[in-house]
Protein backbone atom coordinates (compact mmCIF):
# COMPACT_ATOMS: atom_id res chain seq x y z
CA UNK A 1 0.00 0.00 0.00
CA UNK A 2 1.43 3.37 -1.03
CA UNK A 3 1.07 7.06 -0.36
CA UNK A 4 2.42 9.67 -2.64
CA UNK A 5 5.14 6.92 -3.27
CA UNK A 6 5.44 5.50 0.20
CA UNK A 7 5.16 2.12 0.78
CA UNK A 8 2.96 2.74 4.34
CA UNK A 9 3.48 -0.46 5.78
CA UNK A 10 7.14 -0.26 5.14
CA UNK A 11 7.02 2.76 6.82
CA UNK A 12 5.58 1.11 9.88
CA UNK A 13 8.05 -1.67 10.27
CA UNK A 14 10.66 1.45 9.92
CA UNK A 15 9.48 3.02 12.53
CA UNK A 16 8.90 -0.12 14.82
CA UNK A 17 12.44 -1.32 14.27
CA UNK A 18 13.94 1.93 14.86
CA UNK A 19 12.04 2.00 18.14
CA UNK A 20 13.07 -1.70 19.23
CA UNK A 21 16.92 -0.38 17.95
CA UNK A 22 16.95 2.48 19.27
CA UNK A 23 15.15 2.40 22.53
CA UNK A 24 17.10 -0.69 23.61
CA UNK A 25 19.57 -0.74 26.54
CA UNK A 26 22.97 0.31 25.02
CA UNK A 27 25.45 3.09 25.96
CA UNK A 28 23.82 6.20 24.91
CA UNK A 29 20.19 4.72 27.48
CA UNK A 30 22.99 3.78 29.82
CA UNK A 31 24.48 6.98 30.34
CA UNK A 32 20.91 8.96 30.32
CA UNK A 33 19.91 7.16 33.35
CA UNK A 34 22.89 7.80 34.66
CA UNK A 35 22.74 11.49 34.21
CA UNK A 36 19.47 11.83 35.44
CA UNK A 37 19.81 10.08 38.35
CA UNK A 38 22.80 11.90 39.44
CA UNK A 39 21.33 15.71 38.24
CA UNK A 40 17.70 15.36 37.92
CA UNK A 41 15.80 15.74 34.54
CA UNK A 42 16.18 19.58 34.06
CA UNK A 43 20.13 19.38 34.43
CA UNK A 44 20.22 16.40 32.30
CA UNK A 45 19.04 18.07 29.28
CA UNK A 46 22.53 19.52 28.42
CA UNK A 47 23.73 15.78 27.92
CA UNK A 48 20.58 14.92 26.27
CA UNK A 49 20.99 17.45 23.85
CA UNK A 50 24.80 17.13 23.46
CA UNK A 51 23.64 13.06 22.61
CA UNK A 52 20.77 14.08 20.03
CA UNK A 53 23.09 16.24 18.08
CA UNK A 54 26.00 13.23 18.39
CA UNK A 55 23.58 10.39 17.06
CA UNK A 56 22.07 12.96 14.21
CA UNK A 57 25.34 13.25 12.77
CA UNK A 58 26.18 9.74 13.39
CA UNK A 59 22.73 8.89 11.89
CA UNK A 60 23.67 11.16 9.09
CA UNK A 61 27.28 9.76 8.49
CA UNK A 62 25.35 6.17 8.29
CA UNK A 63 22.84 7.75 5.70
CA UNK A 64 25.43 8.73 3.36
CA UNK A 65 27.27 5.77 3.60
CA UNK A 66 30.91 7.30 4.94
CA UNK A 67 31.62 4.72 7.12
CA UNK A 68 31.66 2.67 4.36
CA UNK A 69 33.65 5.22 1.76
CA UNK A 70 36.63 5.81 4.75
CA UNK A 71 36.23 1.37 5.22
CA UNK A 72 38.91 0.96 2.71
CA UNK A 73 41.36 3.00 4.83
CA UNK A 74 42.42 0.43 7.16
CA UNK A 75 44.62 3.00 9.51
CA UNK A 76 41.73 5.44 9.66
CA UNK A 77 39.09 2.83 10.98
CA UNK A 78 40.92 1.26 13.51
CA UNK A 79 41.52 4.54 14.83
CA UNK A 80 38.66 5.73 14.91
CA UNK A 81 37.23 2.40 16.91
CA UNK A 82 40.19 2.36 19.18
CA UNK A 83 39.09 5.62 20.10
CA UNK A 84 35.47 4.69 20.41
CA UNK A 85 36.26 1.77 22.33
CA UNK A 86 38.52 3.64 24.63
CA UNK A 87 36.04 6.32 25.44
CA UNK A 88 33.24 3.86 26.19
CA UNK A 89 35.72 1.70 28.51
CA UNK A 90 36.16 4.85 30.38
CA UNK A 91 32.42 6.18 30.68
CA UNK A 92 31.73 2.36 31.93
CA UNK A 93 34.64 2.64 34.51
CA UNK A 94 32.97 6.22 35.74
CA UNK A 95 29.54 5.13 35.80
CA UNK A 96 29.96 1.78 37.67
CA UNK A 97 32.69 3.35 39.91
CA UNK A 98 30.41 6.84 40.29
CA UNK A 99 30.44 7.74 44.76
CA UNK A 100 27.09 6.84 46.05
CA UNK A 101 25.23 8.66 48.59
CA UNK A 102 24.45 12.18 49.56
CA UNK A 103 28.18 13.25 49.39
CA UNK A 104 29.36 11.55 46.57
CA UNK A 105 27.01 12.63 43.74
CA UNK A 106 29.03 16.17 43.56
CA UNK A 107 31.83 13.86 43.28
CA UNK A 108 30.98 12.32 40.07
CA UNK A 109 33.45 11.46 37.63
CA UNK A 110 30.94 11.30 35.27
CA UNK A 111 30.64 14.14 32.61
CA UNK A 112 27.04 15.20 32.26
CA UNK A 113 27.32 18.04 29.92
CA UNK A 114 26.30 18.98 26.18
CA UNK A 115 30.30 18.03 25.10
CA UNK A 116 29.82 14.62 26.99
CA UNK A 117 26.57 13.66 25.60
CA UNK A 118 27.98 14.87 22.15
CA UNK A 119 31.20 12.60 21.73
CA UNK A 120 28.74 9.75 22.90
CA UNK A 121 26.56 10.01 20.29
CA UNK A 122 29.03 10.41 17.52
CA UNK A 123 31.25 7.41 19.10
CA UNK A 124 28.50 4.76 19.56
CA UNK A 125 29.55 1.86 17.66
CA UNK A 126 26.00 0.52 18.69
CA UNK A 127 24.12 3.58 17.43
CA UNK A 128 26.22 3.25 13.73
CA UNK A 129 25.47 -0.26 13.46
CA UNK A 130 21.65 0.45 14.55
CA UNK A 131 21.38 3.23 12.17
CA UNK A 132 23.52 1.08 9.08
CA UNK A 133 20.92 -1.69 9.16
CA UNK A 134 17.93 0.77 9.49
CA UNK A 135 18.81 2.16 5.94
CA UNK A 136 19.73 -0.61 4.36
CA UNK A 137 16.02 -1.90 5.46
CA UNK A 138 12.65 -1.46 4.64
CA UNK A 139 12.44 0.72 1.53
CA UNK A 140 9.84 3.36 1.39
CA UNK A 141 10.65 5.16 -0.97
CA UNK A 142 11.32 3.15 -3.76
CA UNK A 143 11.52 5.90 -6.82
CA UNK A 144 13.76 8.08 -4.86
CA UNK A 145 16.66 7.17 -3.04
CA UNK A 146 17.54 10.46 -2.07
CA UNK A 147 13.90 11.25 -0.69
CA UNK A 148 14.32 7.33 0.88
CA UNK A 149 17.18 8.02 3.35
CA UNK A 150 15.74 11.49 4.12
CA UNK A 151 12.56 10.29 5.41
CA UNK A 152 14.39 7.37 7.17
CA UNK A 153 17.06 10.08 8.86
CA UNK A 154 14.26 11.88 9.69
CA UNK A 155 11.93 8.91 11.54
CA UNK A 156 15.40 7.85 12.84
CA UNK A 157 16.15 11.33 14.71
CA UNK A 158 12.39 11.69 15.66
CA UNK A 159 12.30 8.26 17.60
CA UNK A 160 15.91 9.10 19.26
CA UNK A 161 14.89 12.44 20.84
CA UNK A 162 11.06 10.84 22.01
CA UNK A 163 12.66 7.70 23.68
CA UNK A 164 15.52 9.14 24.69
CA UNK A 165 13.77 11.50 26.60
CA UNK A 166 11.69 8.54 28.29
CA UNK A 167 14.87 6.79 29.42
CA UNK A 168 16.30 10.63 30.97
CA UNK A 169 12.83 11.15 32.56
CA UNK A 170 13.37 7.41 34.39
CA UNK A 171 17.01 8.34 35.54
CA UNK A 172 15.18 11.20 36.93
CA UNK A 173 12.82 9.62 38.50
CA UNK A 174 15.47 7.70 40.19
CA UNK A 175 17.22 10.62 41.41
CA UNK A 176 13.62 11.48 43.19
CA UNK A 177 13.45 7.93 44.59
CA UNK A 178 16.84 8.82 46.84
CA UNK A 179 17.96 5.00 46.62
CA UNK A 180 20.02 3.61 49.53
CA UNK A 181 23.74 3.49 48.98
CA UNK A 182 23.81 -0.45 48.10
CA UNK A 183 21.19 0.15 45.45
CA UNK A 184 22.73 2.78 44.20
CA UNK A 185 26.09 0.80 44.23
CA UNK A 186 24.68 -2.31 41.87
CA UNK A 187 22.70 0.22 39.44
CA UNK A 188 25.99 1.93 38.75
CA UNK A 189 27.90 -1.57 38.35
CA UNK A 190 24.65 -2.78 36.05
CA UNK A 191 24.74 0.47 33.62
CA UNK A 192 28.17 0.35 33.68
CA UNK A 193 28.37 -3.24 32.58
CA UNK A 194 25.59 -2.74 30.04
CA UNK A 195 27.78 -0.38 28.01
CA UNK A 196 30.99 -2.63 28.14
CA UNK A 197 28.39 -5.51 26.88
CA UNK A 198 26.25 -3.48 23.98
CA UNK A 199 29.93 -2.23 22.85
CA UNK A 200 31.77 -5.34 23.03
CA UNK A 201 28.42 -7.27 21.04
CA UNK A 202 28.58 -4.26 18.17
CA UNK A 203 31.88 -5.60 17.42
CA UNK A 204 31.01 -9.19 16.70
Amino acid sequence: MSYYGINILNAGLFVLAAIALLGSPGPGIAALVAVGREKGFAQGMKFYTGLQIGLALAAGISAVGLLFMVQPLEGLMTAMMVLATAYLVYLAYAIATAPVGENGKAASRLGTGATSGLMLGITNPKAYIAFVSLMAAYPIVRSNSYADLTFKLLACIIVMIVVDILWLGLGAALHRARLQPKSERALNIVMGATILITAALSFL
